[in-house]
């Protein structure tokens, strides 16, 4: 896996301060994608054991909420394989921060055996997160008075409660 870029101090992407990683690939390519050469992905740099402990360290601030991961696709197949591993570090590590992971492939779709996003990572990792984003960016649905989204399909589901709800809960700030 590649990334494009490591933001320590994201405001935007998630509620409170956080550290945003923006992974490269994604086979979605939504019109009008805001950063649309993070669809190739081999754009960036690897995802190595040094990135990862790079961003370990700025997420050890007592004022840092957690992480957030963008694209390109993190729930690309295999996005979602390097991930993995490192959101389970993340979380093994920093047990009260949360984990926000945007992606423009729904909830519906990443539960859905034989979907592109639908692998063996998918549930584990969805075990990992706190908010997901989900859907695509659609530009004839944009609303820029929408909090941490860009249009209106697009939900902010509370992972955990939607597991154990058996369907989609959306996240209540």
């Amino acid at each position: 896996m590649h990334f494009g870029e490591i933001k320590n101090c994201d405001i935007a992407n998630g509620e409170g301060v956080r550290v945003t990683l923006f992974v490269s690939g994604c086979t979605n390519h939504c019109e009008h994608c805001f950063q649309p050469e993070t669809w190739d992905f081999g754009y960036g740099q690897p995802f190595t054991g040094e990135t990862e402990e790079e961003l370990l360290a700025l997420l050890a601030p007592e004022h840092i909420n957690g992480l957030t991961l963008l694209g390109g696709e993190p729930f690309e197949p295999e996005n979602q394989r390097a991930l993995l591993p490192f959101l389970r570090r993340v979380r093994q590590r920093y047990p009260h921060k949360t984990i926000w992971a945007f992606s423009g492939f729904t909830w519906e779709e990443m539960h859905t055996p034989g979907s592109h996003p639908h692998c063996e990572a998918t549930a584990p990792m969805l075990e990992l997160i706190d908010v997901l984003v989900d859907g695509r960016y659609v530009e004839a649905k944009k609303d820029i008075s929408l909090r941490f989204r860009g249009s209106s399909n697009q939900r902010l589901i509370d992972v955990p409660r939607s597991r154990a709800a058996g369907h989609v809960v959306l996240w209540d700030a």
